[in-house]
């Protein structure tokens, strides 16, 4: 059953929370994505085997949630997230995919007492600039800059429609450019195939970041989506080892 809350900023937020222990596991999806995705679904059904408690949710804009997806952006989904924490009592093991990493490592950073450990997947911090604006062309710049708006093709359906908010909110919530303290164990996993996310991000990301319990996993072949058997498994066996590292 899926229930719904409002958050501070009176935006409607679709999300399904499954009861047991803690530390509570909370999936952050990506970009256009929803909680029915793969990866959210399959960890909803391995928590709950465990007695574990979880959570999944849809940004607003995305999914079942209330919202226009062209009216949100970085902070907005940063802003759902953090109400998204206020339905778990205690620590949490944030999973992040793709644009989801992002948003993690902003909740890693603004409330690290919250977090017990960190998983991402194809993490995409900063790809509204470092991606979305230094790929653009000049005429998509000014594009961008005049309508309001551009759209790019996407590998997933539909074209994303790219707007000018998102490119200039990005800027205010960016994580790779001052220092990124992750207090906690982190396990950041990242397909070699990955053809949204390339392999140097997730190096750059953990050069950047500072934190006593860090690792990178390259899983060769892997694409973005990050959801076959053996990826499934992985991630789940890195939420296992960070269970053991919390202690």
């Amino acid at each position: 059953m899926i229930d719904n809350f409002i958050t501070p900023q009176g935006r409607r937020i679709a999300y399904h929370l499954t009861g047991g222990t803690g530390p509570a596991v909370v999936f952050l999806g990506g970009f256009k994505s929803d909680m029915g995705g793969t990866k959210a679904v399959f960890l909803e059904d391995w928590a709950r085997q465990q007695g574990r408690a979880f959570l999944r949710f849809d940004y607003s804009g995305h999914g079942d949630s209330g919202g226009e997806f062209t009216d949100g952006a970085i902070g907005d989904w940063f802003e759902d997230a953090q109400a998204a924490l206020g339905l778990i009592a205690g620590p949490v093991i944030l999973v992040g995919s793709s644009m989801g990493g992002w948003i993690s490592l902003l909740l890693a950073r603004a409330m690290p007492d919250r977090v017990a450990g960190l998983v991402t997947i194809a993490a995409a911090p900063d790809f509204t600039e470092d991606s979305m604006w230094a790929g653009a062309t000049a005429a998509q710049r000014q594009a961008l800059m005049t309508d309001g708006q551009i759209a790019l093709p996407s590998d997933y359906g539909d074209p994303y429609i790219i707007t000018r908010r998102l490119i200039e909110d990005g800027r205010g919530h960016l994580v790779l450019r001052d220092p990124l303290h992750l207090p906690f164990p982190v396990r950041f996993l990242q397909g070699t195939a990955d053809r949204d996310v390339d392999m140097a991000v997730a190096l750059r990301l953990l050069d950047h970041a500072q934190g006593p319990d860090m690792r990178l996993t390259l899983v060769d072949g892997a694409d973005h989506r990050f959801s076959d058997d053996t990826c499934l498994d992985l991630i789940v066996a890195s939420i296992a080892e960070l269970d053991r590292r919390i202690g």
